[in-house]
């Protein structure tokens, strides 16, 4: 439980971004008790009792609403246009006491922030009824606002997400943990366009045990964080685990951590692991750019034991132009092994024009899968502009499934090994006639690719259970015996934590 004295210091200051915030910023404060009353005056010594009696209050700027620590509220909270803060003084609600107050959503939503702006909502825990079990409402709702900031909060027990935001601004959720909720953990998305939502940040949050949206039929549910129709967003440090295991439908299904019509997306330093989706649905996987995203980034990112593919580079139909995005650094383990992946690394475009798919870069990433392929092609992955540079593909037997239907996926200096057999890809069974066959691996006419048995120390991710232990990884280095190590100038993992952006 964070002190009194550390959440004013934190979180109730002039402008995100100071470094001198104090208690000066903080005009009024009011506690609510359940051994209170609503005629009181609202004072520690004498509190308030309901969440009734706050939702008929106009806050004055600098005002903070305090709930008892251990003790539950019924109801939800709506914080709108006359409940707003300032730049210079924000208004929150937070607890107090010992221990987190609970806010009891039942059938709705726990919390509502609409046309609001400079909110803080800290240490609070808010629970619905559940999934299945007459919740119909996301847990912590922020519409049309901005300067908000969510901070320790745990939501669970939401048919739909546990933390929406839609078209709102300046957004920063940390230490958020949202599990066992339908529709995803952590969503944001807008009404339009790519600016609806914008300049969100979601750190140290974890998504955990959300399975699917029982009433939705017609589209994918139990993503864990997905966020769409927003530009500049950043996803770091972030874990996704267990989702998606209860999707009511076969199709599409979701994802651990992604996005899709979204510009300037960067998903770093997260952990994405044992993602699922519903029987015979598709997807399920650890990280996605899907349909619409432009201009963004996986990277220093670990997948491990996802049901669909770790990395997935997907463009639907009707989406706007997916192009320059990049994956890099990043390492996926035993991926895509249930849904129609099969492999670590997915491309996929259902809309049949390379025009509406191009420009990508993977690089500097280990795909490592010891039981099926270790890239996909699908039947539709008409691309242009995609390259592939120093990676490491280990995969089962055949290293590819699939084709690059239109041969315009480049392959340079990568290292190529299958377990079962040296190597093998697209029906050929020796590295250096698929590559001149297929006019890869190649520069000025010289093969510059690897057919190297790897020899990793320990390829291992399965002890990472979530993103703060990722500079702790001691897997995926070269063992001595490598010869893989001076031809590929050191450990590709070393360069991951090196360069990572703390």
């Amino acid at each position: 439980m964070i002190a009194l004295s550390a959440l004013i210091c934190v979180l109730l200051f002039a402008n995100w971004h100071s470094a001198a915030p104090n208690e000066a910023t903080v005009v009024r404060r009011y506690y609510v008790s359940n051994s209170g009353n609503d005629a009181s005056a609202g004072t520690i010594s004498a509190p308030f009792k309901t969440i009734r009696k706050i939702n008929s209050m106009n806050l004055e700027p600098g005002t903070v609403i305090f709930f008892k620590g251990g003790e539950t509220f019924n109801g939800t909270l709506v914080i709108g246009v006359s409940k707003s803060g300032t730049d210079a003084h924000r208004n929150a609600i937070a607890s107090y006491g010992d221990g987190e107050a609970v806010i009891n959503g039942d059938s709705g939503r726990a919390i509502s922030v609409y046309r609001a702006d400079n909110i803080a909502i800290i240490t609070l825990k808010l629970i619905g009824l559940g999934r299945k079990t007459g919740n119909h409402e996301n847990g912590l709702a922020i519409i049309n606002s901005s300067n908000i900031s969510i901070d320790h909060v745990d939501i669970s027990g939401f048919q739909k997400s546990g933390l929406l935001v839609d078209s709102s601004s300046h957004v920063k959720c940390e230490y958020v943990f949202a599990h066992d909720n339908g529709s995803a953990g952590i969503t944001v998305e807008g009404r339009d366009s790519k600016k609806d939502s914008r300049d969100i940040y979601i750190r140290n949050c974890r998504a955990e045990n959300n399975p699917g949206d029982p009433t939705k039929l017609d589209n994918h549910s139990g993503n864990g964080i997905v966020v769409g129709h927003c530009t500049n967003v950043d996803i770091s440090w972030c874990t996704a685990t267990n989702n998606g295991w209860d999707m009511p439908r076969i199709g599409n299904g979701p994802v651990g951590i992604w996005c899709y019509e979204a510009d300037s997306v960067m998903i770093r330093d997260c952990l994405s692991y044992k993602n699922k989706t519903s029987k015979g649905g598709a997807d399920g996987g650890g990280f996605d750019l899907d349909g619409g995203t432009t201009n963004s980034t996986i990277q220093y990112c670990y997948s491990y034991g996802n049901q669909g593919s770790g990395y997935c580079i997907f463009q639907y139909w009707g989406a706007s132009p997916w192009y320059n995005n990049t994956i890099c650094n990043n390492i996926s383990e035993d991926d895509g092994t249930v849904s129609d992946s099969q492999a670590g690394l997915y491309i996929w475009n259902s809309s049949d024009d390379p025009k509406q798919f191009y420009n990508c870069r993977v690089y500097d990433n280990i795909i490592y899968n010891s039981k099926v392929a270790a890239i996909s092609f699908s039947d539709k992955s008409e691309n242009s502009g995609f390259e592939f540079y120093h990676n490491i593909f280990v995969g089962k037997d055949s290293l590819i499934r699939g084709r690059d239907i239109l041969a315009r996926c480049k392959f340079t200096g990568n290292d190529w090994w299958s377990i079962d057999g040296k190597f093998k890809a697209w029906g050929i069974d020796n590295f250096k006639k698929w590559a001149i066959k297929f006019g890869q691996e190649q520069k000025k006419g010289k093969i510059v690719g690897l057919n190297i048995k790897p020899a990793f120390k320990n390829p291992d991710l399965t002890k990472l259970t979530d993103a703060g232990q990722i500079g702790r990884l001691q897997g995926y280095q070269f063992s001595k015996v490598s010869m893989l190590k001076k031809r590929f100038g050191g450990d590709l993992k070393q360069t991951l934590l090196n360069e990572s952006m703390y």
